[in-house]
């Protein structure tokens, strides 16, 4: 489940797998992305010029799992802390936290850019007509940009822990853009 839900991000090289996924051995890795391609949730296709790179995505069929995921992570989302020591925290699991706490009730007709920095990787967020696209790496043109500073605002923005006022106000993230935003992201991305 843990390739699935790195594969959500979109097509990934093995070594991009391997990196998002450093507790997985590699011929462990290897097999489960056999077995995923056998059962036909994923698949393998080459690059073309200049990357010639082999990726691996999702299939349609293994993109309907995508709403067990999102239920899984959702039931998670009650229980989460912050991460224990020694555990890994990847571009790719929080892009997952946020499919799986955005609330599209709270989104209707919103159509908005969130970049959202966390110190080793940046993430772009996309509501178009209340559907959410995330994606790794900076949004192209954001209407507000999320930095974490220190600490784990973002998850008390999301647990509801901290008021977007607490956070920027406590040094642990700054903002570019309307404070608006702010306010209205952590009414959509909510656990």
């Amino acid at each position: 489940m843990l390739i699935i839900r790195n594969l959500f991000a979109g097509p990934q090289r093995f070594t991009d797998l391997r990196k998002g996924l450093p507790a997985i051995p590699t011929n462990i890795l290897s097999a489960r992305l056999k077995q995923l391609e056998g059962a036909g949730l994923a698949t393998r296709r080459a690059l073309p010029h200049p990357d010639r790179a082999v990726v691996y995505e999702l299939t349609s069929y293994g993109r309907d799992l995508e709403p067990a995921l999102i239920a899984l992570g959702r039931w998670g989302a009650r229980t989460m802390t912050e991460p224990r020591p020694g555990e890994v925290v990847t571009a790719e699991s929080i892009a997952m936290s946020f499919r799986t706490t955005y609330r599209p009730e709270a989104a209707q007709k919103v159509t908005v850019g969130y970049e959202v920095r966390m110190g080793d990787f940046t993430l772009g967020l996309q509501i178009t007509d209340g559907v959410l696209m995330v994606g790794l790496g900076p949004h192209p043109a954001p209407d507000l940009v999320i930095e974490r500073l220190t600490g784990h605002p973002i998850r008390e923005l999301m647990s509801g822990s901290k008021t977007p006022d607490e956070v920027l106000h406590d040094g642990s993230m700054r903002m570019e853009g309307d404070p608006a935003l702010l306010s209205r992201f952590a009414e959509m991305f909510r656990f």
